[in-house]
């Protein structure tokens, strides 16, 4: 089992050399980009320090002895070097975000890939808000890194490079002397590390409270504003808010203090330069030119150690929502697939389980020994109080879980030996809560798919019932849907629902509470169309309503996870048991007759 339903707000190193390996197989595709990027840099952070150089040149040879078409020259030498470096800094900036976006975009896809492939027992454990941070936030987080992270953070450590270099080659005294702060520098970076990595710690934690309570209060407003709890709430969300707030004022003051102590540092080697450097002019042991270039050289020496301390953010931010990632897409919660899948062809229908014992969590079974056969055609009710099992038949059979023990069987082969896509294509499920997706109607009912064509979609609506109110509304079947379906009342989702099962002409129909959010019309509209519905289909029927089901060929009773009555309406009613007891229940005020 993986760590994934853990806490995973905890960071790690702010780098990760087995993280960084892993992200680097991601840009390894885009690599050109990433050498013309880093070539790019070597070369613009190489124009930088030849401006003071050449300031250097203009104050000793040009204005000292009045030369001003000497100085024009240096003039245009130093406008061009601008130039040149604009145009440099683009074209590494567009090759860095192209990878950039690339990358992001082959992660984001193998994500999305990766939760197509999980069972539904990762999805009973892990909060949707979790996983659609994991696609969106924690891949975006990744942006700066590939984009302004890895590549510039070559560019500042080249700019100290080639500065350092000219500095010695111009004074050694000089740059020793701009040098000696550097200790005081190191040490402040240090600790302004070690601060805002606690902090950062601490914001993503208070971030995750944030969400979670934001997530959890915005789903279940009706209960809250139902018990009158909303003053209640506010107060919670508002102590949350406070802790989030004031983690994040903590940031700003680590930062608000770190970036002007750089910036006195700065003032302080300048000033050291101007008091050494200006006696060694009046000494006449180097020239005004060279002290002018130095402190040049100060100020831009400086600004890439900025930049480094807010690159270590981005470093640290990145590898704390890549180790989320690869967490995620080291889960593997599969349900093995054989490696010589049986192909099921002219498929009849039959449904056997042999002794089945099936537990979603450990061994807590849920179904024990549960056996029975559904012969080709036959329609079949599953009826059972509140967690018998119902539900869990249907979802093994569906291979959407594996079982413990025993066998499930279509057509005498074992569904062990079916791979899940080609047994599932010759299934239909209709459930309760219908799932309708953003687009049109006709959409809904063909899911996208182009082999069902305009024309079975209408046949389908009209067995069903669908077609009275499509055709009223504006566009038709054109008719846009919005996320889950919030146009529709339930009875036309679950309608829309029947249509689509119908259109998929499946081998094996299974109704899994499907009429329950239908009105009494509705449902008498549905009745009407299950004949049609069901013909020449092994169908499998689990409700509540018994009126629903009393024409089953079969009905199986559950209780507490063991089939304890199986037979006809009427063979159950004479046994007086469990489904007499249930009768009853739903019809108290009616005679019972057999």
């Amino acid at each position: 089992m993986s760590d994934f339903f853990q806490d995973d707000e905890v960071i790690g190193k702010a780098y990760d050399s087995r993280l960084m390996k892993r992200l680097l197989k991601y840009v390894k595709p885009y690599r050109g980009y990433i050498f013309l990027a880093i070539f790019l840099n070597i070369v613009t952070a190489a124009l930088e320090p030849v401006r003071p150089y050449l300031t250097k040149i203009a104050v000793d040879e040009y204005i000292s002895v009045g030369d001003s078409k000497g100085l024009l020259l240096i003039i245009l030498l130093i406008l061009s070097s601008l130039i040149l470096q604009a145009i440099i800094e683009y074209a590494m900036t567009f090759a860095t975000q192209y990878m950039g976006q690339k990358t992001l975009f082959d992660l984001r896809m193998e994500i999305f890939q990766h939760l197509q492939k999980l069972s539904l027992k990762f999805f009973d454990k892990s909060p949707v808000g979790r996983l659609v941070t994991r696609v969106t936030n924690d891949v975006e987080s990744l942006s700066e890194l590939f984009s302004s992270g890895i590549v510039m953070i070559f560019s500042d450590v080249f700019i100290i490079i080639w500065i350092f270099v000219f500095m010695m080659v111009m004074s050694f005294d000089l740059a020793l002397v701009t040098m000696s702060v550097i200790p005081v520098l190191i040490y402040a970076t240090f600790l302004f590390r070690k601060k805002v990595r606690a902090n950062y710690r601490d914001v993503r934690k208070h971030l995750a409270r944030l969400n979670s309570y934001m997530q959890e209060h915005i789903s279940g407003m009706s209960v809250v504003q139902l018990f009158n709890k909303e003053e209640e709430e506010f107060k919670k969300f508002k102590s949350i808010n406070e802790d989030y707030r004031d983690v994040n004022i903590k940031s700003v003051f680590y930062h608000a203090v770190f970036y002007p102590f750089v910036e006195l540092i700065s003032a302080i080697a300048v000033g050291l330069i101007i008091w050494y450097g200006g006696g060694e002019v009046v000494q006449k042991n180097i020239s005004l030119g060279v002290l002018f270039a130095f402190i040049q050289y100060t100020e831009m020496f400086f600004r890439p150690v900025r930049d480094l301390a807010e690159k270590y953010n981005i470093l640290q931010t990145g590898m704390a929502s890549s180790e989320r990632i690869f967490k995620l897409l080291d889960t593997k919660i599969f349900i093995k697939n054989p490696e010589n899948p049986i192909v099921l062809n002219n498929l009849k229908g039959k449904v056997e389980f042999r002794n089945v014992w099936f537990a979603y969590d450990n061994e807590n079974y849920v179904l024990k020994d549960v056996s029975f056969v559904i012969n080709p055609g036959e329609t079949v009710a599953i009826v059972g109080a509140t967690g018998a099992g119902k539900s869990s038949i249907i979802n093994i059979l569906l291979k959407f879980y594996e079982i413990n023990k025993g066998q499930i069987l279509i057509d005498d082969i074992d569904i062990s030996q079916i791979d899940e896509k080609e047994l599932r294509k010759h299934i239909a499920l209709v459930l309760q809560d219908v799932i309708l997706f953003s687009g049109d109607i006709k959409s809904n009912i063909n899911l996208w798919n182009d082999q069902i064509p305009f024309e079975k979609i209408l046949e389908a609506a009209k067995i069903v019932g669908a077609d009275s109110f499509i055709q009223k509304l504006p566009k038709k079947y054109d008719e846009e849907v919005k996320e889950r379906g919030a146009t529709l009342s339930l009875g036309q989702k679950q309608l829309i629902a029947f249509a689509r099962a119908l259109a998929y002409d499946p081998k094996i129909l299974i109704l899994d509470e499907a009429t329950a959010s239908i009105d009494t019309e509705a449902e008498r509209m549905i009745q009407k169309a299950m004949t049609k519905l069901l013909k020449g289909r092994t169908s499998i029927v689990i409700a509540h309503r018994l009126s629903t089901i009393q024409n089953s060929d079969k009905i199986i009773v559950l209780h507490k996870g063991q089939i304890r009555e199986m037979g006809n309406h009427y063979e159950l009613l004479e046994l007086k048991g469990i489904y007499y007891r249930l009768y009853q229940l739903q019809y108290k005020d009616q005679e019972i007759g057999v």
